[in-house]
């Protein structure tokens, strides 16, 4: 058995093997990932399983380099190794032929995904060989239109992820397709010319979290073990004394933390991609402290900031925190409907949701990634209210903002923005 681009927690990949009474004897990475980490190494360590490259890389672990012309013998199937740099300048794909030398699946790491490609912006200023993103992009329209798109319309497709990863702007929930129905309906790989084909995947990706260009760098060491990783992490129960100048992220529900919470915790909830956010608040070399309702819920934060690698920042877990009740701040829902010009309404979605109009005029956009850095630009004459697209980001930022601002009242529109906003044209 092979493993291509295997998660943090390599536990799945043995259980798997040993289902099917198999060996792994290979790890493929098809580039170093931005948006999690890997356990290429780990496996190698426990396995002795091969670890295969790409040598444009520059990997720093054991590794054999894989590149255009090599292949692995799996029994009667062969993985043949593509370089097609676009998302990365060092990413390959892995085409597996069948025992009769036909063609069956492509597996293509972040650079083919279901419905898009993967984006070609994050190798700037990360990984062994750096890139602009138009020379990528310009990369990827080569890879696509030379290697992968002269495939057999029957081969596979399996990709690294599907949707809620940020590297890519258009997945499909499906996790696999075939070349032919990429052809179809892969907005990227209609007929267009290069500089055409540029412009249109370099428009609207996503921002890009802190952790990224971290993670890259740690992929291309190879990440430390993980349950020993993990089972380092300090717990503690109750309320300890928390050190003044580490940020405390609180991760219970909402409801629970206005109840009462650490002076100038961020509450940044347990939720589907808490990892993402919580790499996109915390710099990869800053220490926090994390709390959870329960040890079950503190668990499970803890394996989510692991899979970025931020399991080693976390100075002390708590469950079951004990804080002092805070007073209820009232939010008069009507009179703001009412009257939001007496209010300074600050919009925490990213560019590519507000670059259609905003949802309350005249309100001010920052970002939930660079709030923390820019919440010296909302004044303090008028009570603020706080809102994103349904409720999760703006608990986060109003926390963010009560930390910094205690003139006037911080409110948070939570899920009544549902209801309430209605995008307006830009002014």
């Amino acid at each position: 058995m092979v493993v291509i681009d295997p998660a943090r927690d390599p536990q799945p990949y043995y259980d798997f093997a040993a289902q099917h009474d198999a060996d792994i004897i290979g790890v493929i990475e098809t580039h170093p990932h931005a948006d999690f980490v890997s356990s290429h190494l780990e496996i190698h360590q426990t396995t002795g399983a091969i670890i295969y490259a790409s040598k444009l890389t520059g990997a720093e672990y054991p590794h054999e380099s894989f590149d255009d012309g090599d292949f692995i013998k799996l029994n009667d199937i062969k993985l043949k190794a593509i370089n097609t740099p676009g998302h990365s300048p060092d990413s390959i794909c892995i085409l597996a032929e069948d025992e009769d030398g036909t063609e069956q699946a492509l597996f293509t790491g972040d650079t083919l995904f279901v419905g898009d490609v993967g984006r070609p912006d994050l190798r700037e200023n990360a990984g062994n060989i750096t890139a602009k993103k138009e020379e990528l992009a310009r990369q990827m329209y080569h890879s696509t239109r030379e290697k992968l798109m002269k495939l057999p319309h029957n081969v596979k497709v399996y990709p690294a992820h599907g949707p809620g990863s940020l590297c890519g702007k258009n997945m499909s929930p499906d996790l696999e397709s075939t070349i032919g129905r990429e052809l179809r309906e892969n907005y990227a790989l209609q007929l267009m010319a290069e500089p055409e084909f540029v412009k249109t995947i370099i428009a609207d990706q996503p921002f890009i979290p802190k952790y990224f260009g971290s993670d890259v760098e740690l992929n291309k060491k190879g990440a430390p073990n993980y349950s020993a990783s993990i089972g380092h992490v300090l717990r503690v129960k109750g309320c300890p004394k928390f050190e003044k100048g580490i940020i405390v992220i609180d991760t219970r529900p909402n409801a629970e933390f206005k109840k009462g919470h650490e002076k100038c915790a961020i509450n940044l909830q347990n939720g589907e991609r808490f990892e993402t956010w919580l790499g996109s608040i915390v710099s990869p070399d800053e220490r926090f402290y994390l709390i959870a309702d329960t040890e079950d819920n503190l668990q499970k934060v803890i394996i989510k900031a692991a899979k970025i690698g931020y399991e080693k920042n976390i100075v002390a877990a708590v469950s079951n925190p004990e804080f002092p009740e805070l007073p209820v701040r009232d939010f008069n829902l009507p009179r703001f409907a009412t009257n939001p010009e007496r209010y300074t309404v600050v919009d925490v979605r990213n560019p590519n949701e507000t670059e259609g109009g905003l949802m309350f005029d005249g309100a001010i956009v920052i970002p939930l990634p660079e709030l923390r850095e820019r919440v010296n630009e909302i004044p303090e004459d008028k009570p603020i209210v706080v809102h994103c697209a349904a409720g999760y980001r703006s608990a986060a930022a109003a926390s963010i903002i009560a930390a910094k601002i205690s003139a006037v009242p911080v409110l948070d529109l939570s899920e009544a923005v549902l209801e309430m906003g209605r995008p307006q044209a830009k002014h």
